[in-house]
């Protein structure tokens, strides 16, 4: 049976080439991604910032409604097509979205890495990637072989698309799919489906491709009840991540606990955080995740 690790972690993500958390505090955060800074808001970064001058690029100012609106203000030119960076051997484009995101979560690279080493020498395994945005994760599995990409938003997927073709992974094994998350899922159970490795990313709301609802504290447990169908003893992985939610990464530590508590290994949880760069940098935290993971 599964184990629950009650301590929690923190998967930490220390920057890379394409990407510096350069500052945060007073609820807003100063990134560097590639050639261009910008401003997002930043609940959690309660502190006050290190530095007195943040030049950008632009800033995304938020709405007064907490749960979403907002506008971004530039400063500078910014290439509207976007522009590339890498993340090992993935390439993507970066661009401003209405959402405040840039098309990425740099936040995701610890966990890109993690999946990978449980997979580690494996050239056939079957992963499931639900709500997969642009595909970056997709593009990390699909090293270790077949990849299905699930996402409500054909524009997503679309740019997911044309980011495998910059990688030169548009030959690799990745269905790319628009579809609800849920209902593929059950329908993968119905077909006596099974993989090796399950990632998901839930919003905490959103729509399927013909209209569907998505609250996350309403339907985020048959979902997960329905992936640990398509696992089993063999299998090695599945990576929730959570964000912008008042919960605490105990509480979908017991939900994965409850829905894969029969199967071998552990299940741990914590926060995914950003490392602010520089001497003395500190932990911004992001998210919140819960995984299984089977030591095989």
């Amino acid at each position: 049976m599964a184990t629950l690790i009650q301590q929690p972690l923190v998967m930490e993500c220390t920057g890379w080439d394409g990407y510096r958390l350069l500052d945060s505090g007073a609820g807003r955060k100063w990134e560097a991604f590639g050639p261009h800074a910008f401003i997002r808001p930043e609940p959690q970064a309660l502190w006050q910032p290190r530095n007195e001058d943040w030049p950008a690029a632009g800033e995304f100012i938020p709405g007064s409604d907490e749960d979403g609106g907002g506008r971004w203000q530039f400063n500078q030119a910014v290439p509207e097509e976007g522009w590339p960076l890498a993340w090992d051997d993935v390439r993507f484009t970066a661009r401003p979205t209405p959402f405040r995101h840039l098309q990425f979560f740099p936040d995701m690279a610890p966990v890109w890495e993690w999946m990978r080493g449980k997979l580690d020498g494996m050239t056939e395994a079957e992963s499931l990637n639900l709500f997969g945005y642009t595909g970056l994760g997709s593009l990390a599995l699909s090293r270790h072989g077949k990849v299905a990409h699930v996402d409500a938003s054909k524009k997503s997927v679309a740019q997911a698309r044309e980011n495998a073709a910059l990688s030169g992974m548009e030959d690799r094994p990745i269905r790319w799919l628009v579809d609800d998350a849920a209902k593929f899922t059950a329908r993968e159970v119905r077909r006596g489906r099974r993989y090796d490795g399950i990632i998901l990313d839930p919003p905490k709301f959103g729509r399927g491709p013909d209209g569907e609802v998505w609250r996350l504290e309403e339907h985020l447990p048959g979902l997960v009840a329905d992936c640990a169908k398509l696992l089993d003893n063999d299998s090695r992985f599945l990576f929730l991540t959570v964000y912008a939610v008042r919960m605490s990464s105990l509480a979908i530590a017991g939900l994965l606990q409850e829905a894969l508590g029969a199967l071998p290994g552990q299940i741990e949880h914590g926060d995914l955080a950003v490392r602010e760069d520089g001497e003395g940098g500190r932990l911004l935290p992001t998210a919140i995740f819960a995984r299984w993971s089977n030591p095989r």
